[in-house]
């Protein structure tokens, strides 16, 4: 099949394009290297053409042939400032919006979508005595005195973490996110106009190598390591209990090919949003373990019990959608992948 990759100049979009041409698809490359994702200076790699999604005179002729749009353009980050919501908006919102009515146009109704994790907001809780609760914003008086745990609203007991599916609202806590639901949404709303078919890849904490230095991909990690060569420990928020789904770069992309062939086959009018996850959750604090065992040092990180308001407690993915209907399995567990990355080389 003839594909379309947006944002392949990124640290996915460039592993999914290589995925992809491995798999033995023809790739149409495209990326704009927007000033949020790039370092100043930056050129387009071999192969990679220039294309702003959000124009939509650029897109003429683009789609010439092209059986399946793999959208991986993106501005990408916590986006905790009211103050990054145009950019997002711009990148993120418009330049989906506009990247399907070209596809409207040219007559291409197939898309593989990269959404996000961050669309849960918190992920999923239960009570042992009442079951599955649904929790809000956590409250600053709370995490000020170390109450990192949501109270269950019945009984006031700490709530456990479990599994959050594809099932679950959209409870978007950050211009990011809320963007991420809008992709979603938008990409939704053209499968049923032009009955089309759209997978969203719902991707967790993403990292590997290649991994832009000061990336929002997969922050922790990546500050971690930057501490780690510094030589100081490195600090980890609230208790380091938080829990969380690191999945490997190289499992990302072939995600993406196992979406790209399951696109063809799907049901007109139809979106299907999976998870894609190691399936192995680990906290934060043995994040930072693993990447300082990585890095050969022998440096305990520092729990220093600060926190920020927009952070979620928990979000811990389940990968049975993605395992059943597209076969997606992670080959890169956190342990052997968060070591490695301790000197996977980065992209400056």
């Amino acid at each position: 099949m003839r594909v379309l990759v947006t944002g392949a100049a990124g640290f996915i979009g460039s592993a999914v394009a290589r995925a992809l041409r491995t798999a033995g698809h023809d790739v149409a490359a495209v990326d704009a290297l927007i000033a949020q994702a790039h370092p100043p200076g930056r050129t387009l790699p071999p192969g990679t053409d220039f294309l702003d999604v959000t124009r939509i005179d650029q897109w003429r002729d683009r789609l010439s042939g092209v059986d399946v749009v793999c959208h991986q353009a993106a501005m990408v980050g916590a986006g905790t400032s009211v103050a990054d919501l145009p950019g997002y908006a711009r990148n993120n919102d418009l330049g989906t919006a506009v990247t399907l009515a070209a596809m409207s146009e040219a007559g291409v109704d197939r898309l593989v979508l990269a959404s996000s994790m961050v669309v849960y907001g918190e992920g999923r809780y239960t009570c042992p005595f009442h079951g599955e609760q649904r929790v809000g914003p956590r409250r600053p008086e709370d995490l000020d005195r170390g109450r990192f745990d949501s109270p269950c609203p019945r009984c006031g007991r700490p709530l456990a973490w479990a599994r959050v599916g594809e099932e679950a609202p959209p409870d978007p806590r950050g211009a990011y996110a809320a963007s991420k639901v809008a992709q979603e949404h938008y990409a939704a709303a053209w499968a049923r106009a032009v009955d089309g078919a759209s997978i969203a890849l719902r991707y967790h904490n993403v990292y590997g190598p290649g991994m832009p230095r000061g990336s929002s991909y997969s922050g922790v990690a990546a500050l971690f390591r930057s501490a780690l060569a510094a030589g100081v420990a490195p600090e980890v928020f609230e208790d380091g209990g938080q829990m969380r789904d690191f999945v490997h770069v190289d499992d990302v992309a072939a995600a993406n090919v196992r979406a790209v062939q399951a696109a063809g086959g799907s049901e007109p009018g139809s979106q299907r949003a999976y998870n894609i996850c190691s399936g192995h959750p680990v906290s934060i604090l043995q994040v930072a373990r693993y990447v300082a065992a990585g890095a050969g040092q022998h440096i305990e990180p520092v729990v220093t019990g600060r926190h920020r308001p927009s952070d979620v407690r928990h979000v811990v993915a389940s990968p049975d959608r993605a395992r059943e209907e597209l076969g997606v399995t992670a080959s890169v567990l956190p342990e052997r992948g968060l070591m490695a990355f301790a000197r996977d080389p980065l992209r400056e």
